[in-house]
């Protein structure tokens, strides 16, 4: 039983399928993208595919998932992350899926689109990035990350603080001073005074990787995996580093595997 039937049976809600408008094919009957999968298990358009019964596709009436994230990111998803990490990494006893949830809390948009495999989707995109980012939560800073300057002096509303480092830290890798300012301040944190607390405080740190991935990374999720790697990696983009996109590829490729969903086109960036 795949990990889509599962929730179905934990959550008795009916028959729960569905696609991303571009990426995501129709998961139950294999249809092609803009097909229905009727009641019956057929592909095709109108009424008889698309209306009542509709499995998945481009159904008419929109099934709502109610899929509850941690029922997807349980603890064993979890631990199959971060039981790759070396017990010397300082992430190792810092990432807890408990302070996962925790932050979860504070953006309850996260992974609950109206269809579950766009939900499913999301959660695979973002632990993808997670995984590479960190090493499999190893990492909670950037690796000599005080030797890089990600001070940007243009920027007013948010300008350096004297002897305070902006470079990558937490589950994304927060960096530069305009974003550790506009998180700490949605959050509830000084984050240009005290940029530290990201890499000490596992509950902030997670809430700024969904702070981020909210703000910046939802809304382009429908284009496909390759724009997420846009928005969070630019640099690696077009050639900049092609190892590290295909290593993000394959992570997000893993992870809808093991969740039920297809990865679907546009991987790449």
């Amino acid at each position: 039983m795949d990990m889509v039937a599962k929730l179905v049976a934990i959550l008795t809600v009916g028959v729960l399928a569905g696609a991303l408008p571009g990426p995501v094919l129709a998961q139950n009957c294999g249809c092609d993208a803009g097909l229905c999968c009727s009641q019956r298990g057929y592909c095709g358009t109108g009424d008889d595919y698309c209306g009542t019964g509709c499995q998945s596709g481009a159904c008419f009436t929109t099934p709502n998932s109610n899929i509850p994230v941690p029922v997807v990111v349980t603890e064993g998803f979890f631990d199959r992350i971060i039981d790759q990490a070396d017990a010397s990494c300082a992430g190792k006893n810092f990432y807890t899926r408990t302070a996962f949830l925790d932050a979860l809390k504070s953006y309850p948009r996260f992974g609950t689109e109206a269809y579950v495999d766009d939900s499913l989707y999301e959660i695979a995109a973002f632990f993808a990035h997670v995984t590479h980012e960190t090493g499999h939560f190893c990492y909670t800073e950037e690796d000599n990350g005080a030797s890089k300057d990600y001070c940007d002096e243009t920027d007013t509303r948010y300008p350096c603080v004297s002897g305070k480092d902006y470079y990558g830290r937490g589950p994304i890798q927060l960096s530069w001073n305009y974003n550790y300012g506009e998180a700490g301040e949605s959050i509830g944190f000084d984050g240009l005074n005290n940029p530290e607390i990201v890499a000490t405080d596992a509950s902030i740190s997670f809430k700024t990787a969904l702070w981020f991935w909210t703000s910046y990374v939802h809304s382009v999720i429908g284009q496909g995996f390759g724009a997420t790697i846009r928005v969070i990696k630019s640099d690696d983009c077009n050639g900049g580093n092609t190892a590290a996109v295909n290593a993000r590829v394959e992570y997000f490729t893993e992870y809808c595997n093991e969740l039920g969903v297809l990865p679907g086109d546009n991987l790449t960036c």
